[in-house]
């Protein structure tokens, strides 16, 4: 069942599916994502256009791709944010003073990297680019974790929507403006001024203060009091009914899409796409069928409840892998392309927010930075590993028709599996504090003795 909200005033003249999005939570969840997304996009093409445009080898800016480990692993220090209140700062709350504190760090970071000069020491900018990767995966999981507390149950699908929303206009405007800059002022100025937006999560914090639902953390007294507190966010996971099904469900669940979505570009390449025609299909009607797929899997998620959601996306993202199949077969024709793409988008907009919002649900809110830091990295990881060392070998070996068939075959284990789990209880049983307690019903632990 879901729950239904009475809006009153200005917001019952908007359309019913539209409501949801206005009210507060969900939009400060849209410019916490603005300031999400805007860290990797300097380390991602906006960095190895400027490393390009340096003169720079193309192994050696390939090589910079390292730097997109720590948002792998940024789980490994995910407790510390969980259990840690900073001295005096913290006093204006444990999550908005880490927000602060981490967009702080984010800002400094990425303004050192742009003052670096690639061609006199690219040692020195690597040390910077990690750091930059350090600094916004840590950002990553106070903002994660913040948007989860923030939200209602209720609105954990629109938030997560509104989230992906942002983080696709954060990048992609930062990204912009440090070429429109770049090109009159130098890359120096153009990173000072992409920094700026890590206060759209600076200021949201302002506005919204500490989430209502936040769970305090025990006080630490001494290191074994410590060691628990590192522990204790995975052992209360791994307590609940189910635990092991529901971390391998997160596990296998994007195998199949991961593997298609990152072998995309070789496709097109043999298709004999040109660049021209990738810009269109994949990066622009690609772009909006992404935003109409978060606009509708917010709806559904509203409607009719976080598992039919969860399991119609999965369905749609299994058969947008059938669809490269189609493309693949057919060879250069910009009409398949096109549905391919469009679909695959919609899809994965869809399922953006169903499977985030299901993987938000699952936190218990005393330890949300940690858990969803490990259940975010665990969802593409074991995609991304068979991707890199399997994936280039099955498309020779095999073609690209059957390679994307392949990979249809492999989403259907988490499709299964995830039905499974409706019929026998095992997902409402395995959902953590986060997707069922309101801001009225959070209970303050008591002090660790």
């Amino acid at each position: 069942m879901t729950e239904t909200v009475e809006y009153t005033g200005w917001r019952r003249s908007l359309p019913e599916g539209v409501r949801p999005y206005t009210e507060a939570a969900p939009l400060a969840a849209l410019f916490l994502g603005i300031s999400s997304g805007f860290p990797f996009a300097m380390i991602a093409a906006t960095l190895s256009t400027r490393l390009a445009q340096s003169g720079i080898e193309k192994s050696t800016v390939t090589a910079f791709a390292l730097t997109f480990l720590a948002y792998n692993f940024k789980w490994l220090w995910a407790p510390l944010i969980d259990a840690i209140k900073l001295p005096i700062l913290g006093r204006v709350g444990q999550r908005v003073s880490w927000l602060w504190l981490t967009a702080a760090f984010v800002m400094a970071a990425i303004i050192y990297l742009g003052v670096l000069d690639p061609k006199a020491d690219i040692a020195q900018v690597a040390v910077a680019a990690i750091l930059v990767g350090v600094a916004g995966a840590t950002f990553d999981i106070v903002i994660d974790a913040y948007r989860i507390e923030l939200l209602e149950p209720r609105q954990l699908g629109v938030g997560s929507g509104m989230s992906q929303y942002g983080w696709r206009i954060g990048a992609a405007a930062a990204g912009g403006l440090a070429l429109v800059v770049a090109e009159r002022a130098g890359w120096s100025t153009a990173y000072i001024a992409c920094s700026f937006f890590a206060l759209f999560a600076f200021f949201t914090g302002l506005i919204m203060g500490e989430p209502a639902r936040r769970q305090a953390p025990k006080p630490l007294k001494g290191p074994v009091a410590a060691a628990i507190a590192y522990v204790s966010p995975l052992a209360e996971f791994f307590k609940r009914s189910g635990a092991f099904l529901v971390l391998l469900f997160v596990l296998v669940h994007k195998i199949g899409d991961t593997l298609a979505n990152l072998t995309f570009r070789l496709l097109f390449e043999d298709l004999g796409f040109s660049n021209d025609e990738i810009a269109l299909y994949d990066v622009g009607l690609g772009f909006w069928a992404l935003l109409i797929g978060v606009f509708v899997g917010g709806v559904m998620y509203a409607r009719l409840g976080m598992k039919k959601s969860v399991l119609i996306s999965l369905i749609l993202m299994m058969i947008s892998n059938f669809g490269f199949a189609g493309l693949a077969a057919v060879g250069h024709s910009n009409a398949a392309m096109a549905a391919a793409i469009g679909f695959e988008n919609f899809a994965s907009g869809i399922g953006g927010v169903a499977v985030v919002a299901y993987l938000s649900a699952l936190c218990n809110l005393q330890f949300t930075a940690t858990q969803f830091a490990l259940l975010s990295a665990a969802a593409s990881i074991v995609g991304r590993f068979l991707t890199g060392t399997t994936a280039g070998a099955l498309i020779e070996g095999m073609g690209f028709v059957n390679f994307y068939l392949l990979t249809t075959v492999a989403a259907l284990p988490g499709v299964i599996l995830f039905w499974w789990m409706i019929r026998t209880g095992l997902v409402d049983r395995s959902i953590g504090t986060a997707g069922t307690e309101t801001d009225e019903t959070v209970q303050e632990p008591e002090a660790q003795s």
